[in-house]
């Protein structure tokens, strides 16, 4: 409420104006009680309804500044005109609503407007929300709990696994030092056992020198002759064990080496993370009262269309010099703001974190790439064009998860996760992504498609048109525009507004659900050059579109692609 006071409208040009009491909501002024006297016995003021100053003051902002009088003309608003949902005087009618059919008087759109159900319903309405935002507010903190609870759990379970890892370990462990044990033992007996042989033969040896000694200082001519035969024969037969040692192989070098399982090893290199914490979804259990779809009140506001589309721009991709050469051929926002493009003279997946910024090569291919679509989870389907494949790709794990084989070219393909639909020129194939059984469907051919509701929405570079198909494949309606030149990426937004990536004219176009209007919302001004990929995530609002870009340092030109929130 004010601080300082109301002056009465009426006397406000006299010396001593007097302070306001009340305000008449049809003309729209101040009255002091003198001047209320005066209003109230006037013959055409007398049904007019006041309501005091404080009343007044307790009034929102917005309805003060609502007025029975045209703003334009400053006649009083006499008229209604359903076709353009406004009021109106009898001007505006002469001016601008001679054409419309449906014109009603003011008074009877208002008449006991105030105690209708169009008045009463919304009050039931704001109670019925309000319960409803208890409810929620209630049942969200209940899953708070609940997602505190599972977060312990979550912990349990990976020191769990932890726990048992490093005991399966430790046992493999102690099994391998056992092993060590037992053979270093078997070696070192082995060895002992040999040395203890030659330490035998060396005395032998000795012995027979001693006797030879001897016999050459004492012995007679024939003792002699006969005790050399007997040390030949002790001779050779030394010779003999000396001489097999090493071809029996008594003597190789027989060393202890560890050679540790190459599934640990792979444990180092192929392990890249201990597991995946993923967020599951399941629909909502919490009862909440219906609201009303079907709201025939009067001055309901027009829904915002596409001519209030504006994509506002987020970031560029930051493309590294090693790959700076990378023809993009189609890129993908995936759900958690992080970014993919398919280069397809590179023949890889690059993947781009929520800043912009490169992470990592996620997978080369062996053919060159041609289109991408995200499909569930961390997996997104890449065509490989007239290879006749289209392969399933863990993004996270870098790695094929499956090869789908088609008995067609793959160019563009698109999803809504439980469906593929790849198409090329000729021909579409559905693959059912549950037992991948596939349904063909003929001259269904696109350069690029999406999937809404059922529906499927394709490019068609070659008629510069858009086409909107069913599942089946059967004709709903399609588009053309002198702006979409060479039309290439296609997506759509929740809303079923459809964006087209314009290569030729250097644009993305925006058609509306029906394919009867369309309006340019990005151009050359706005950077767009040579556009080809386009991808829209319907959750976040976010928007992906490859385009050529100048870097006038280096005089060169090479492709990126820019980031928008619609």
């Amino acid at each position: 409420m004010s601080s300082e006071k109301d002056n009465c409208t009426i006397c406000i040009d006299e010396i001593n104006s007097n302070e306001a009491v009340s305000w008449c909501t049809e003309c729209e002024v101040f009255l002091c009680k003198d001047c209320e006297k005066h209003h109230r016995k006037s013959g055409i003021s007398e049904t007019h309804k006041t309501i005091s100053t404080y009343e007044y003051h307790n009034l929102p902002e917005f309805l003060k500044k609502i007025s029975i009088q045209c703003r334009e003309h400053k006649k009083k608003l006499e008229l209604y005109c359903s076709v353009h949902v406004c009021a109106c005087c009898v001007q505006c009618f002469t001016d601008k609503h001679q054409q419309c059919q449906d014109m009603k008087t003011l008074s009877d759109i208002l008449k006991q407007f105030k105690s209708s159900s169009l008045v009463q319903l919304p009050e039931l309405d704001l109670n019925d929300i309000q319960e409803d935002l208890k409810k929620i507010k209630l049942f969200l903190k209940q899953r708070i709990s609940v997602c505190d609870l599972e977060k312990t759990k979550a912990i349990e379970e990976i020191l769990s696994m932890r726990k048992s890892i490093d005991e399966y370990l430790n046992r493999l462990e102690k099994e391998l030092y056992a092993d060590l044990e037992s053979k270093h033992l078997y070696m070192k007996t082995k060895m002992k056992t040999l040395r203890h042989q030659i330490k035998q033969q060396a005395l032998q040896i000795d012995q027979q020198q001693d006797v030879f000694f001897k016999m050459k200082k004492y012995a007679n001519e024939l003792q002699l002759y006969v005790g050399l035969r007997e040390i030949e024969k002790s001779v050779s037969e030394a010779r003999q064990y000396i001489d097999d040692l090493p071809t029996r192989g008594y003597l190789n070098e027989q060393n202890i080496e560890v050679d540790i399982s190459s599934t640990i090893k792979s444990i180092l290199e192929d392990v890249k993370i201990f597991g995946k914490i993923c967020i599951s979804a399941r629909p909502c259990t919490l009862q909440l009262k219906a609201g009303r779809r079907d709201q025939a009140q009067y001055l309901a506001p027009h829904y915002p269309g596409m001519e209030l589309t504006k994509p506002l721009f987020i970031r560029p991709l930051i493309i590294p010099e090693k790959i700076i050469s990378s023809q993009i051929c189609a890129c993908v926002i995936l759900p958690d703001g992080k970014c993919g493009i398919l280069d397809f003279t590179g023949k890889r997946l690059l993947l781009f974190n929520n800043e912009g910024i490169f992470m990592r090569k996620v997978l080369t291919f062996e053919r060159n790439p041609w289109n991408m679509c995200f499909v569930k989870q961390d997996t997104v389907a890449v065509t490989l064009g007239l290879a006749g494949r289209t392969i399933l790709v863990d993004i996270e794990e870098n790695r094929i998860i499956k090869t789908i084989k088609i008995c067609h070219p793959c160019n563009a393909v698109a999803s809504d996760g439980k469906i593929l639909v790849i198409c090329s020129d000729e021909m579409a194939t559905i693959v059912n992504l549950d037992d991948m059984s596939q349904t063909k469907l003929p001259r269904n051919g696109a350069a690029s498609i999406a999937l809404f509701e059922g529906n499927m929405y394709s490019t068609n570079e070659k008629e510069d048109k858009v086409f909107v198909k069913t599942s089946e494949g059967e004709y709903l309606w399609s588009y053309q525009h002198p702006q979409i030149e060479h039309p290439q990426g296609i997506t759509l937004d929740n809303n079923g507004f459809i964006y087209i990536a314009c290569n030729r004219s250097n644009s993305i176009e925006v058609v509306s659900p029906v394919g009867k209007t369309s309006r340019t919302i990005l151009s050359e001004s706005d950077g767009i050059k040579c556009p080809v990929g386009i991808n829209i995530d319907r959750e976040s609002g976010l928007m992906i579109v490859s385009t050529m870009i100048s870097d006038d340092m280096n005089d060169r030109s090479y492709r990126t692609a820019f980031v928008y929130k619609i």
